[in-house]
């Protein structure tokens, strides 16, 4: 047990702190409500946080794929990598090359969703949700377990194959769920009455999916199965963005029905995921999609744990704002569902701080505060094996704490046109790049050895 209790000892130490008291408070509630769900060891599936329905002591593939930032920056990635094993484990020819939906304390297949291989309850997106959920994992922690332990390479390979080939019937590239499968095979996580041939998720999954696996090609050394994925990711994502547009709406169809037309109600996740999928490349289309989803809202607690998410990294502060300050409301119906809590701690700390790492060496931050919040500051951040503090004052300046052993880079990122920044008050160069909506940033690239605190300003 000393290596758990050890898990243990340097878990939830994390803290918070902004302008803003409504949100302290609120992060102060999701660390201890997360950390409530985290177990460590005493059980037979090994370290595990609850990530399913409360009450049920399991975690589903959706939900860890959801938790797993919020539990990263809470300390627990041992936690997720024990779990993403576990369903890498369960992949299975008998199950058609899925694995276990939900897994319990005690390392068997849920009974409500499972009766056999014959029959059991399973998303299709959710084996690429891991995949891309494992590739973010990589790129905050650093650990090589998620490119090089055979179990999730045999998972990422039969997935980006026999699983393709088994359940895309048509060979279009697409995974489709036909009415006689029951539970089995459902082709979008909106579960909720109409059950359509695909979703617009099940796509949007699959682009991510083989763009994280692309990625881990190339690190593995193997550049010709990365240029294969990642054009696999491009043809879908191309055919996403032509086929499933509907111009008259300036929305993206939500699914494909049974008899192969476009279904024209809009159907929540299956026509938001693939905002956080990262699927739509078309900017026009992307900020018609995002003001979609602004109009329509959401219907349920899940759904909404998804917001953040998608605003901040499409650099919509105030939304992103928004939605946090509700999620830890404490009149918000079943605030107490697990995803509530990760959540809000892995948007916290990568969505309005913005931090972000390489999986190697570099770390990343730029402020998104929003005009609402004068600063906000992050401590006993566990990142790339080190942990560090972060702290903002609105959009000009950023200082990091490096309070690991090792030596990092701090990429310290701004919003706009600067020649020059201001590092622990000397003038540096800044170079310049684009955001993901195509307006400029600039940066600088500092080393930060071990205990060093540095400072950088717009001029």
């Amino acid at each position: 047990m000393t290596v758990m209790n050890d898990e243990r000892e340097h878990a939830g130490k994390i803290t918070f702190q902004c302008s803003d008291q409504r949100l302290n408070d609120g992060f102060n509630w999701a660390r201890e409500q997360a950390m409530a769900y985290a177990h460590f060891g005493e059980d037979a599936v090994g370290l595990w946080y609850e990530a399913a329905l409360p009450a049920r002591s399991a975690f589903c593939m959706r939900d860890v794929a959801h938790h797993s930032m919020g539990a990263a920056a809470l300390g627990l990635a041992p936690h997720t990598l024990n779990m993403m094993l576990k369903f890498g484990k369960y992949i299975s020819l008998t199950r058609d090359w899925c694995t276990y939906w939900e897994i319990t304390k005690d390392d068997e297949p849920a009974e409500v969703d499972y009766a056999d291989d014959q029959d059991f309850w399973y998303n299709l997106p959710s084996n690429f949700d891991i995949i891309f959920a494992c590739w973010r994992q990589y790129m905050w922690t650093g650990d090589r377990t998620y490119l090089d332990h055979p179990v999730l390479q045999n998972f990422y390979d039969k997935t980006v194959t026999e699983y393709v080939k088994t359940w895309d019937k048509d060979g279009d590239g697409i995974l489709e769920y036909y009415p006689e499968y029951g539970r089995r095979g459902l082709a979008s996580y909106n579960e909720v009455g109409l059950q359509p041939l695909a979703g617009g998720d099940m796509v949007a999954a699959q682009i991510a999916g083989y763009r994280a696996y692309s990625h881990m090609k190339m690190l593995l050394s193997d550049p010709a199965a990365s240029a294969h994925y990642e054009q696999l990711a491009a043809q879908l994502e191309q055919k996403y963005e032509q086929q499933w547009w509907n111009e008259e709406t300036a929305s993206f169809y939500g699914s494909l029905l049974q008899d192969r037309t476009y279904n024209t109600n809009h159907q929540a996740e299956a026509n938001f995921l693939p905002l956080y999928f990262e699927a739509v490349q078309d900017l026009r289309k992307r900020t018609a999609a995002l003001a979609d989803m602004h109009s329509r809202g959401v219907a349920n607690v899940e759904a909404k744990t998804y917001m953040p998410d998608i605003y901040y990294p499409y650099e919509q502060h105030e939304y992103g704002l928004q939605e946090l300050l509700e999620l830890v409301d404490p009149k918000l119906d079943r605030r107490e569902y697990p995803e509530v809590s990760y959540c809000v701690v892995g948007s916290i700390a990568t969505g309005l701080m913005g931090v972000s790492a390489n999986g190697q060496d570099m770390i990343t931050t730029v402020s998104r505060l929003s005009p609402h919040l004068d600063w906000a500051e992050l401590t006993e951040l566990p990142i790339l094996g080190c942990t560090i503090a972060v702290k903002h004052f609105g959009y000009e300046t950023t200082e990091l704490c490096n309070d690991g052993q090792d030596r990092v880079l701090w990429k310290a990122v701004f919003a706009g046109e600067h020649t020059q920044l201001l590092h622990n008050g000397v003038l540096i160069p800044a170079e310049q790049e684009f955001d993901v909506n195509g307006c400029i940033r600039s940066y600088a690239v500092i080393a930060a050895g071990s205990g060093e605190h540095h400072n950088v300003s717009v001029q």
